[in-house]
């Protein structure tokens, strides 16, 4: 099984990559994606067009992502949630299941405790799947992914079937609502 972890950013975007065979954890790509200053729409859109670049690239079976926590200001966590649903409408377009995570529940998964700093992250990236994660950006990633792959999980023909299903049952709505005159 192949999971795509996504730590959700406007700015700074980090995404890793794993595979699960048996119990073996193997990173195959992790990085950060930085659309730069421009305006938000343009970062955002940049941010779809190489989220859903990395999932293609890997045929991902499924995506976690880290679920939004408190304590930003409301500027803040408008933008973020705004980062959230691009993570979320690139593996919607791509057909895969999203599963959410709270930092708490991430952290714990990889490093064993719900609060870890940023360097044990990263630290742990690099013992757990060897990877040099220079930014916790990444490392976080690597670790929503992780944390995804720990649970128990339905295999993902069945989730995608699942998906597809809830789908279909919006369809005639969105016709009726949403379709043309």
């Amino acid at each position: 099984m192949i999971v795509l972890g996504i730590d959700p950013g406007s700015r700074r975007c980090g995404f890793g990559v794993v595979e699960r065979d048996g119990s073996r954890l193997r990173a195959l790509e992790a990085g950060v994606l930085e659309p730069g200053d421009g305006p938000l729409a343009d970062r955002l859109a940049f941010l779809l067009q190489a989220l859903g670049q990395v999932i293609a690239r890997h045929r991902a079976d499924a995506v976690s992502v880290e679920s939004a926590f408190f304590g930003l200001s409301a500027r803040s966590a408008l933008v973020l949630g705004q980062a959230r649903g691009v993570a979320l409408a690139a593996a919607a377009r791509a057909g895969l299941p999203v599963f959410e995570y709270a930092p708490t529940e991430v952290k714990r998964a990889f490093t064993g405790s719900g609060r870890a700093e940023k360097a044990q992250m990263i630290r742990t990236a690099r013992a757990l799947l060897g990877v040099e994660a220079a930014l916790a950006d990444a490392a976080d990633a690597l670790a929503v992914a992780v944390c995804h792959l720990a649970r128990r999980v339905p295999a993902p023909a069945a989730a995608r079937r699942r998906e597809a299903e809830a789908r279909a049952a919006l369809r005639p709505a969105v016709r009726r609502f949403g379709g043309a005159r």
